[in-house]
């Protein structure tokens, strides 16, 4: 597992940072993080979607106690929020782990898959769409993209539209003319680039966005100094096509290693 605990805590950085920029900017949204031992919980009682309702870091100090599982669970419960996404790192289980989680009232669900490139290389990019890098003045158009293709609730959007001004992070989109068609963010970690939010409407796939903001993404982590980036999408299963997984991995990315994802037991 070398070089992949970078990966866990370059993102919860960047979650860190867009949740200082939300939070100034939207005071009255609910959106805490709070620490659980070595967890850091993310709940939002004003958005359902588990990529605001989710535990990170979990073991990253030692080995997950049932003591601490269930008092994250009580966290949750005492919100009101019934579902959330308590990330598990496969170097941090040890053969106790999945007993205690069962006991704590988890259960299994399907993971993440991380992946890992340099920044060297580019993808072939095939798109007449054009990319560019913006900033506030398409804030508005980037969250609507986003948040329709990750399912947030239109109120969410002021939230996500944040992001583009979020410490570390640069928004790139793809756009037809000056009708936009896609999104995508970086953020910049030292010498590690995390990306996130890749989008594409439904009105311009198939019109090669995705990769061109891909390699737009991996070109501002190059020229930022960075010498990894990494990224992730949900596990390949079958009767899924994983339109996104394969796109990833024809981008140059390998995969680093799946990510288990546990949820309260129903």
């Amino acid at each position: 597992m070398a070089n992949t605990f970078e990966s866990e805590s370059s993102e919860l950085n960047a979650l860190e940072s867009w949740h200082r920029a939300a939070s100034a900017a939207l005071p009255g949204f609910d959106w805490q993080l709070k620490r659980i031992g070595d967890a850091v919980c993310s709940l939002s009682s004003s958005e359902p979607s588990i990529l605001f309702n989710r535990v990170l870091e979990l073991g990253s100090a030692g080995e997950p106690e049932l003591e601490q599982l269930i008092r994250i669970r009580e966290f949750y419960t005492a919100a009101g929020i019934a579902r959330f996404f308590l990330h598990v790192a496969p170097w941090r289980k040890s053969e106790n782990t999945e007993e205690r989680l069962a006991q704590a009232g988890y259960e299994k669900y399907r993971g993440w898959m991380k992946f890992k490139r340099g920044t060297g290389e580019l993808p072939e990019v095939r798109s007449d769409l054009e990319v560019r890098r913006v900033g506030p003045e398409r804030a508005s158009d980037f969250a609507a993209i986003a948040g329709a293709a990750f399912d947030l609730q239109a109120s969410s959007q002021p939230v996500l539209a944040a992001i583009v001004e979020a410490t570390g992070y640069q928004a790139f989109m793809s756009f037809d003319g000056c009708q936009a068609a896609g999104s995508g963010v970086v953020f910049i970690d030292h010498d590690v680039a995390v990306l996130d939010w890749g989008a594409t409407h439904p009105d311009f796939r198939r019109r090669g966005g995705q990769t061109a903001v891909l390699a737009a993404r991996i070109r501002a982590a190059e020229e930022a100094g960075c010498e990894r980036v990494y990224t992730m999408t949900g596990e390949a299963v079958p009767g899924d096509p994983q339109h996104l997984y394969s796109n990833i991995q024809k981008a140059g990315f390998s995969e680093a290693y799946l990510r288990e994802n546990w949820i309260p037991t129903r």
